[in-house]
């Protein structure tokens, strides 16, 4: 038989027990309960509909006339007066900014022209207007490149089949790409559940044995941004030389297992006019940057800081104006972090400026790297001398461009970001080394004397664009071309926003 003072002991300890119990099946209760009346929120909401939408409504305002305050939301992404430190909605000429970038492209289209991009409303337009689609004579692009650009693209898809969209060029499926990025992109038309609309994605994921109805809710406030913000190539084997959209995320997300697939693939984007080098140009992974993070790591979605949430009249929506979350910190960031805005500003900024520093050492590299090279090869270099160099030559500037293009200028990953400015600063001075041996090799001095390219207009000039006759046939385009599309777009364009 127990002691009485054992006895006593025991009832404090009992109580404490029954209390933390009690503590875990309340708050249990009440996460249950949070999450049903989400859910009936939801439901009732999504009840209000007060005009069905068909299956192949790819018309915005059509979904807005159901949904007014995500649709004024959206609306706003045709502002661009928002300029952060390094980004932001307002227009920004990056060829302007860094002129490397234009010998780093000799020979492909982003050499001509590129801007930051603006919001989702822009995206039809833009892609229109940029050098880098072609223009009334000059080759145009495959039909591929509408593929993230509008509600359009699943209809055009459905109606013609996959492969049928991807073939072609640009110009030709044109009148049919008419509504700009909106709500049938990432919602279903009856249920707006959120839906992946685009083949690549699904595809990808069923390559490593995952199927899309395997992901969270949650997951999917991300996956359905990843059906456009992520790397992407144009495959044509095995595909009848379709140029079949595809994500390169067979070996893996990060940049050395992409490169990997590339090399053993043996996909070149484009042969640099300069330095002869096969190339591969990233477009913005955005999605495998941000996996490598510690908000990707915690399990936070791309919407929770792009598109907070927001209440109106007691209701609670997702505010659908897609932008930089430095423009919205309260509704954002400071969920989250306790921190005064001035504060999480100087955070995310001093991050993104050391990422800024490595990058434009690899840009100074670069560009230098793919004159010499060609400084070489016009002074009798030899492939075999040359193929270690330009080997080097791709991976940096392949590795430099996974951080670079990424938007968000590395804060999706800051640590991830700078380790991959470093393997490619350190390739790309290995490329350097290479090339100097043979330079000397064939009688010159080292460092040998490379042109002027401190603006966009004599580096254009250095790698023989006629800048004036590229202008002149996109206008020649957008005067014909562009007008027959709208032409042909009316009974699909309703009452399109204007830009």
């Amino acid at each position: 038989m127990k002691p009485i003072s054992e006895k006593v002991n025991e009832k404090p300890k009992f109580g404490w027990i029954l209390f933390l119990v009690t503590v875990i099946i309340v708050l249990l209760v009440a996460l249950f309960a949070s999450s049903i009346f989400e859910r009936k929120n939801e439901a009732y909401y999504t009840m209000q509909m007060v005009k069905p939408i068909a299956d192949d409504d790819a018309r915005n305002e059509v979904w807005g006339e159901n949904f007014p305050r995500e649709y004024e939301s959206y609306r706003k992404t045709l502002e661009t007066d928002f300029a952060s430190k390094h980004g932001g909605s307002v227009m920004r000429d990056y060829l302007e900014q860094i002129p490397e970038l234009v010998v780093m492209w000799a020979g492909y289209g982003f050499s001509k022209d590129y801007n930051q991009g603006r919001g989702h409303a822009y995206a039809v337009t833009d892609i229109r207007n940029t050098l880098r689609t072609g223009g009334a004579t000059t080759d145009p692009m495959p039909a591929t490149c509408w593929t993230c650009k509008s509600p359009d693209v699943p209809r055009v898809m459905e109606k013609i089949g996959i492969d049928e969209f991807y073939k072609g060029t640009w110009k030709e499926k044109g009148h049919e790409v008419v509504n700009p990025i909106g709500c049938g992109d990432c919602h279903d038309n009856k249920t707006m559940g959120l839906k992946i609309s685009r083949p690549a994605l699904v595809e990808a994921f069923e390559r490593q044995g995952k199927k899309m109805e395997d992901f969270s809710r949650q997951e999917m406030r991300s996956l359905v941004c990843a059906q456009c913000h992520v790397e992407y190539y144009f495959d044509k084997k095995g595909h009848d030389g379709v140029p079949y959209l595809t994500f390169p995320w067979d070996k893996g997300f990060s940049a050395e297992e992409m490169e990997e697939y590339y090399d053993e693939s043996e996909f070149t984007d484009w042969t640099h006019s300069l330095s002869k080098t096969p190339m591969l140009k990233a477009q913005h992974p955005d999605y495998e940057l941000f996996m490598t993070g510690v908000h990707g790591q915690r399990g936070v979605a791309c919407a929770d800081c792009h598109m907070p949430y927001k209440t109106e009249g007691g209701v609670k929506f997702t505010d659908h104006h897609v932008q930089s979350p430095l423009a919205n910190v309260a509704n954002s960031c400071q969920v989250c972090h306790r921190e005064e805005t001035t504060t999480l500003l100087k955070d995310v900024y001093s991050r993104q400026d050391k990422i800024e520093e490595l990058r434009n050492i690899a840009e100074i590299n670069l560009a230098a790297a793919h004159l010499e090279a060609k400084i070489a090869w016009d002074n009798g270099a030899t492939e075999d001398e040359m193929k270690s160099a330009l080997q080097h030559i791709r991976h940096a500037q392949w590795r430099w461009d996974w951080v670079a293009a990424a938007n968000g200028l590395g804060f999706h990953s800051p640590a991830e970001a700078l380790r991959v400015l470093g393997t490619s600063i350190e390739k790309v001075k290995d490329a350097r080394t290479e090339l100097a041996l043979v330079l000397v090799k064939h009688g010159l001095k080292y460092p040998v004397e490379l042109p002027d390219i401190s603006t966009k207009e004599k580096a254009q000039k250095v790698i023989g664009l006629d800048m004036e006759a590229l202008n002149k046939d996109k206008q020649d385009f957008l005067n014909s071309t562009a007008l027959e599309w709208d032409e042909k777009a009316k009974e699909r364009q309703g009452t399109l926003i204007k830009y």
